[in-house]
């Protein structure tokens, strides 16, 4: 053949072309159970470092396989509830939520799409329930976990994470440890306008000094637009699942009234 003609170099392209796609094909195959494993174990240690099992470090330094089998060891029950707090399923053993699932999820919760509404609930050993939140910061999307304590209203913990925000500042939302400790021990006030506010100047002061608990913590300096987008997920997302923790409510109080009637008893 003639390695001048237009047939020929028409012909060495496509083999070239399909050569090279053939190739792309197979090392994306073959790195495509690594990149879902690290996904999977990224995930969970987000969800452990919200329910204070450990720091974000501590699980990056274990490994992927390390991560899960202590998560395993860990997670008690993990299901999804229904728009009225309803328990719909049980959630697949190991199954976690990748941010693009928690994007789904998000355009029904806002009604943007249609679909049913299934929002995952995951509750550990030590009775500490773990939900996600996710919406749009400055540059894109936000997203992370709140843990709360087994009353279903004060928080244990949170750790967020983003696409896109700028660093050194909305980024803190992720990298500043400082940020995500504000969450401790506050509260989700389902019954407000706002579940929980994330603003200039936070809480209000005690007399001592000391910050009241509520259902505030102060804003990123310099990252306004990124602190407004986490606070809408956060409330966007615990508005949903209001009635699921409304209704832990009662069963908290009658574990508690059996308890004191059970240490009358054993007084008498």
């Amino acid at each position: 053949m003639n390695t001048n003609s237009n047939v020929y170099t028409i012909i060495y392209t496509t083999a070239i072309v399909v050569v090279v796609a053939a190739v792309l094909a197979f090392v994306s195959q073959s790195l495509k159970g690594k990149q879902e494993a690290n996904e999977k174990a990224d995930t969970i240690s987000q969800m452990m470092t919200a329910a204070q099992f450990g720091s974000k470090a501590d699980f990056q330094a274990k490994g992927n396989n390390a991560v899960i089998a202590e998560y395993n060891e860990k997670i008690a029950s993990a299901f999804t509830v229904n728009a009225e707090g309803e328990k719909v399923a049980d959630i697949e053993a190991g199954k976690v939520y990748s941010p693009s699932e928690l994007k789904k999820l998000n355009y029904i919760i806002k009604g943007m799409q249609d679909g049913e509404t299934a929002l995952p609930v995951f509750i550990f050993n030590d009775q500490t329930t773990v939900v996600p939140v996710y919406g749009a910061g400055l540059w894109g999307p936000v997203w992370g976990y709140i843990a709360f304590n087994p009353d279903g209203k004060t928080i244990k913990g949170a750790y967020f994470d983003h696409e896109s925000e700028t660093a050194g500042l909305g980024s803190r939302i992720k990298d500043d440890v400082n940020f995500q400790n504000e969450f401790k021990n506050e509260y989700a006030d389902f019954e407000a306008a706002k579940v929980f506010e994330i603003v200039k100047g936070g809480s209000p002061k005690e007399a001592d000094g000391s910050e009241v608990i509520d259902n505030k913590i102060d804003a990123i300096t310099g990252a306004t637009m990124t602190s407004n987008g986490l606070t809408e997920a956060i409330n966007q997302w615990l508005k949903a699942y209001a009635p699921y923790f409304e209704g832990l409510a009662p069963v908290e109080e009658e574990v508690a009234e059996e308890a004191v009637e059970e240490t009358i008893a054993e007084e008498e």
